[in-house]
């Protein structure tokens, strides 16, 4: 079976959040959000990764629930400015592929 495409994401997104009064919140109000998940996030990673382990009370967090909070809001922040991440995927792409091209040592193919 095929995973969701990010078309599907956002329109899951987008159903669920259709059916509040409030709607999506501003810009200004999703970046906050989102920065604010990115700090979650960092924080699991320095617990796991890093060098400082969770205090005995604390509970225990998962790197991919905030990883998926991350994409919630992402998916929120395009949705709300009409934004199609599929297409600003496939730019970002071509972009790398243009501008970063040679800017990595490659694994050596063999053909086989």
């Amino acid at each position: 079976m095929l995973g969701k495409t990010l078309a599907d994401m956002q329109r899951e997104v987008d159903a669920y959040i259709s059916q509040f009064k409030e709607g999506y919140f501003s810009p200004l109000a999703l970046m906050a959000r989102l920065t604010e998940e990115a700090g979650e996030l960092a924080r699991e990673v320095n617990h796991l990764y890093g060098p400082k382990p969770k205090k005995p009370d604390e509970p225990e967090g998962s790197i991919e629930m905030e990883l998926g909070d991350l994409l919630f809001i992402l998916i929120c922040f395009a949705n709300s400015l009409g934004i199609d991440l599929t297409a600003a995927h496939d730019k970002v792409m071509a972009k790398f592929a243009t501008r970063d091209k040679d800017r990595w040592t490659r694994i050596e193919q063999t053909s086989g």
